[in-house]
């Protein structure tokens, strides 16, 4: 049942009707204003009443005081709490209106008083109400799936995973679409633990009563999941029983080729993306990934063809060419990417990514110099910074290390509002080749030239910091909050700093530094994981598992994980600790290439290396 389009035009159900010695709700007309509605119940009430005995009595005799108490229906002070609400409604006081009709709902349960209440909420700025009305509503009208959407949403955004499934299946158990797949893709990104999803698709596919489209779906989700935590095998079950369920549903082929592909079965992929296009012929995720499974079995006249016929049956498609290209260029196929980016390359309105693309491509077939021209061409926006990081690099590449500083150089004085960023891209590139002396000479210079520059600084404290010069890195931290001494970012780091070095008699500076931080950046979960830590370090354990929970819903790091499950190690609650570490490393593999090349989690191996009780069990 959709919600209302406007506020005022929706109707009150408060007409009372008496029947049997109880107050029944029933649809007021559409066309009586809420004054005529409520002298309409006034009168209604006078002429239903019957007589009392002792009518005529005397003035001072309380007629009422033999009357049953009233346990339902439209009273004085419900009639009282609906005008409030109304009038608040109108005057534009929606969280007020919300209140009154959520109180209203949970005196008369008529779902229509709480659809108002969670209409009212929306507009109120009031998440808690919202809620509480969203689920009075699902309470009196639980066919209805309207409130398990919002219900479901409020839950993703509290990162509460478990509820936001529960809404959605129940979404889902009513027979309409209810994208468990997009969910569990959206979970898994956000690092939600995959075992206790599953453990609820599980009870959901266990109920035949299930309409079939909402089983496949829920099978589809769950194969996801397994697949997340590196159980191939019952992944295929899964996506099995979705096939036999749905065999032409285009997510279902979808997934079997992207699991395919991440899997390293590229014929299997290729098997599934034609089955899909089959099925539909324009659906541009399948044929991106069958043309990525063309060219990692070595297909590549055959990718391209596909390329080809793909955008003639989209002409004009300047984001497909986009899209096209940037996968040949992730399949090292740059002469490929330059032939499809070529038509954009003259034209007027080409966006900073068609020139980042076209750099790349002419960067990955030697052309330097063109490249060059192309990267440059990005003055402002996202890709500023990694065209200019791909155009220094590519300079280096080529034995062009002079070139590529000249470069720099003369970036930072074209753009000076990116002046910090490019010292330390510049610094960031002559650490990896090894050149730390001039690295360090570059910030000196240029910190010479502008002493008070707070990123330089920064920078230059974060180097001291990792060469072990806690002094040195206080200093320049120091430097920055004398000049802003409401830098989150400075009273962050050195209030993290001192506490985690156990820096002796410094911890009360610490937690004053992060408090102070805090207060400034309530919801940073680099903030809540810092002052959690403090408060580990002062023995408030509970206080430091509650910040660190907050922090870690909002920032799944391997650091804070390791935090975290250090602070529930310490409470006792160690199976809880090590089913954490095991949903951080799954997490931080699919997300980090660096895991490939074991740099992936310091801050967990760390953890592990001190307490080897928490080590997840391996997976086969």
């Amino acid at each position: 049942m959709p919600l209302r389009a406007t506020f005022i035009r929706a109707t009150l159900f408060t007409r009372a009707i008496r029947t049997a010695g109880a107050t029944l709700l029933t649809p007021a007309p559409r066309h009586l204003t809420l004054p005529a509605l409520a002298s309409a119940v006034l009168l209604a009430g006078c002429q239903a009443a019957p007589p009392a005995s002792g009518a005529f009595g005397a003035p001072d005799d309380d007629i009422l005081a033999s009357a049953p108490p009233i346990t339902r229906g439209l009273d004085a002070a419900g009639l009282k709490t609906l005008l409030t609400a109304e009038m608040a409604g109108q005057r534009g006081l929606y969280r007020d209106a919300g209140q009154g009709y959520l109180d209203a709902a949970k005196r008369y349960p008529d779902p229509a008083l709480a659809e108002r209440a969670t209409f009212a909420a929306r507009f109120g700025q009031s998440v808690a109400l919202l809620q509480a009305s969203a689920a009075r509503w699902h309470e009196l009208d639980p066919a209805n799936t309207t409130p398990s959407h919002l219900l479901a949403a409020l839950a993703l955004e509290q990162g509460d995973w478990q509820q936001g499934f529960e809404q959605r299946l129940a979404i889902a158990a009513q027979g309409d679409s209810a994208e468990l797949a997009a969910l569990a893709e959206y979970a898994l990104a956000k690092g939600a633990p995959p075992a206790p999803l599953i453990q609820q698709l599980n009870t959901f596919l266990a109920d035949d009563r299930m309409p079939a489209d909402s089983r496949a779906a829920a099978h589809l989700a769950a194969a996801l999941l397994e697949r997340a935590r590196g159980n191939t095998a019952a992944a295929q079950t899964h996506l099995t029983r979705a096939q036999t369920l749905t065999p032409d549903s285009l997510a279902l082929w979808r997934i079997k080729a992207r699991l395919a592909l991440e899997g390293g079965d590229y014929r299997e992929t290729q098997h599934a993306a034609r089955e899909g296009l089959k099925r539909e012929p324009d659906d541009t995720r399948l044929a991106l990934l069958l043309t990525q499974a063309e060219l990692r079995l070595g297909h590549a006249d055959a990718a391209e063809a596909q390329t080809n016929a793909l955008l003639e049956r989209h002409a004009g498609g300047r984001e497909l060419r986009l899209a096209l290209a940037q996968l040949y260029l992730e399949e090292d196929q740059p002469g490929a990417a330059r032939r499809l980016l070529q038509p954009l390359a003259s034209r007027d309105d080409i966006s900073n990514m068609g020139y980042y693309l076209l750099g790349a491509a002419d960067s990955g077939t030697g052309n330097v110099d063109s490249a060059l021209l192309y990267f440059r061409q990005i003055e402002d926006g996202s890709e500023f910074i990694p065209a200019r990081a791909a155009a220094a690099s590519m300079l280096i590449d080529a034995d062009r290390l002079t070139d590529a500083r000249a470069f720099l150089h003369s970036e930072r004085r074209r753009f000076e509002e990116h002046f910090s960023d490019l010292v330390g891209l510049e610094v960031e590139l002559l650490d990896a080749l090894g050149d730390n002396a001039d690295a360090d000479a570059l910030i000196e210079r240029e910190l010479t030239r502008s002493p008070d520059d707070a990123d330089l600084l920064y920078l230059r404290a974060m180097r001291a910091w990792q060469a072990g010069d806690n002094a040195g890195m206080e200093r320049d931290i120091q430097r920055i909050l004398k000049h802003d001494p409401d830098s989150v970012l400075a009273l962050n780091a050195l209030g993290y700093t001192l506490a985690d070095e156990q820096v002796p008699g410094r911890l009360d500076d610490a937690q004053a530094l992060v408090e102070r931080a805090h207060q400034l950046a309530p919801d940073n979960p680099a903030v809540l994981d810092s002052l959690g830590w403090v408060y580990f370090r002062l023995g408030r354990k509970e206080d430091a598992l509650k910040l660190l929970e907050r922090a870690y819903k909002g920032m799944p790091d391997q650091e804070i994980a390791a935090h975290l499950a250090e602070v529930l190690n310490a409470l006792g609650k160690r199976e809880r600790a090590r089913r954490l570490l095991e949903n951080a490393l799954e997490h931080n593999r699919r997300e980090s290439s660096a895991v490939e090349k074991g740099t992936g989690h310091p801050a967990i191996d760390d953890l592990l290396g001190r307490h080897p009780g928490l080590a997840p069990e391996r997976r086969d």
